[in-house]
């Protein structure tokens, strides 16, 4: 895959799919903004939700900021609904930037085991099973958000042997 230097990349899929492992493989440090250390940096713990909303606001605040400069921007969030990925179109858009989406359609189980295998922050199965139920919905609507690029891994193969 070939990746424009100043796309928005946005990663899609429950967590425990291999989103995070996959961005500090296949990209800079600097190119990936996580909800996470977004979390992290707001209240010292990447697990507080109670942070999420001021979390959020800063990892908007840093695609925009990177966009405008025409860095290669790529978000490591769950970016399952619609509604998650509404801000981020509206960012690239303004500045011009192509929405390149990849898409973690993993089986249930293999998110729940990795989910398991985690040494911080486990996520409760119910929202994992959530999370796949909100990504499923929004599978058929994606052709239709703007993306120049819908790339969708549906096994652990499939990941590891995507090349960027």
């Amino acid at each position: 895959m070939r990746i424009p230097p100043s796309s928005l990349v946005l990663l899609i899929g429950p967590s425990g799919a291999g989103k995070s492992t996959f961005a500090r493989k296949h990209f800079k440090p600097t190119e990936i903004v996580s909800s996470d250390q977004c979390r992290a940096l707001i209240s010292d713990d990447e697990n507080d939700q109670s942070a999420s909303r001021d979390a959020f606001e800063l990892l908007r605040l840093i695609v925009t900021k990177r966009l405008a400069r025409r860095r290669l921007t790529v978000v490591d969030a769950t970016n399952v609904q619609s509604s998650a990925r509404r801000d981020l179109r509206a960012i690239a858009t303004l500045h011009g930037a192509p929405m390149i989406a990849i898409v973690f359609d993993l089986p249930e189980k293999v998110c729940l085991a990795h989910n398991r295998e985690r040494k911080t922050r486990v996520v409760p199965i119910a929202i994992i099973r959530k999370q796949i139920r909100d990504l499923k919905a929004s599978l058929p609507k994606l052709a239709k958000e703007g993306f120049t690029q819908i790339y969708t891994l549906k096994t652990p193969a499939e990941v590891n042997a995507f090349k960027v």
